[in-house]
């Protein structure tokens, strides 16, 4: 079996996708995309930073599904705060239904502790844009197999306030100077953090990435910004409160992201999100 694949668009390479991340084999591996390009070749992702070692490029992670960890580092205990805990889960390859140069679709168990907890459905595809962006589609369907409810929460749901990661997530290149990050309406970290923007930008030297939450209720999730301590974009499952799965019961996301050379501003970050999302 591959260990890895590499994602094309328009016939160039714009993404690896690693099924066993060499530095994920300790603490909650999983398969992610790293490194990320845009058509220029400009990297925008990064796996294993020094600040993190859990962040891992483009993929799912989610730090509680019914306690266990399938985040990577500390658990986040109520009481206690980031806590050593033996309870890392793992994403685990279990075929592809489609492999082509521009994408693939996925099958994927989360296991931990010896057992299925969910079962994962991931279509991921690359559309190009124009001559210097393209969009990469991420979709996840979270499947519940264990018989019994399944909750998914994370550490502002377990008491940190503002820490409510967990669900899409994409690790960011940390560079000298802190990213920009603004939605149609908000810039700033603090006013873009934990908003329900219909798209986000964040932009560094010489690329943008806009993030779109491409179904109603992708939608209604808030949107996880970090910008000055570390570069990093995602949706949050559980914001305010656990996130029930029934038994046989699923979830399904879809998160759009344009991957542009140069710094787009409000109206072309708006129009190219536009086309990726009905592309």
């Amino acid at each position: 079996m591959n260990r890895s694949l590499v994602l094309r668009c328009a016939g160039r390479p714009v993404g690896r996708y690693a099924l066993h991340p060499e530095t994920a084999r300790s603490r909650s591996p999983r398969p992610c995309l790293h490194p990320v390009s845009t058509l220029a070749g400009t990297t925008v992702t990064e796996l294993a930073p020094k600040d993190h070692l859990h962040h891992l490029g483009v993929g799912v992670a989610v730090p509680d599904v019914a306690g266990h960890n399938f985040w990577g580092g500390r658990t986040f205990v109520r009481g206690q705060g980031p806590t050593d805990l033996d309870n890392h889960g793992t994403q685990q390859h279990q075929g592809f239904r489609l492999c082509d140069p521009d994408g693939f679709v996925q099958e994927l168990s989360w296991v931990a502790g010896g057992s299925e907890v969910l079962r994962e459905h991931r279509t991921v595809a690359a559309t190009e844009l124009n001559g210097s962006a393209w969009a990469l589609d991420f979709t996840f369907s979270l499947t519940n197999t264990t018989g019994a409810e399944v909750t998914i929460g994370s550490p502002a749901t377990n008491g940190r306030p503002g820490a409510a990661y967990g669900g899409f997530f994409w690790r960011a290149p940390k560079e000298r100077e802190t990213p920009t990050v603004f939605t149609a309406d908000r810039e700033g970290e603090a006013a873009v953090h934990a908003s329900h923007a219909d798209w986000l930008a964040l932009a560094g030297d010489g690329w943008t990435l806009v993030f779109a939450g491409a179904t109603a209720r992708t939608r209604r999730d808030p949107w996880f910004v970090r910008a000055a301590e570390y570069p990093g974009v995602g949706s949050s499952l559980a914001s305010t409160a656990r996130l029930p799965i029934a038994a046989g019961g699923n979830i399904v996301r879809r998160v759009v992201t344009v991957v542009a050379d140069g710094r787009l501003d409000r109206d072309e970050a708006a129009a190219l999100v536009r086309k990726a999302v009905t592309a």
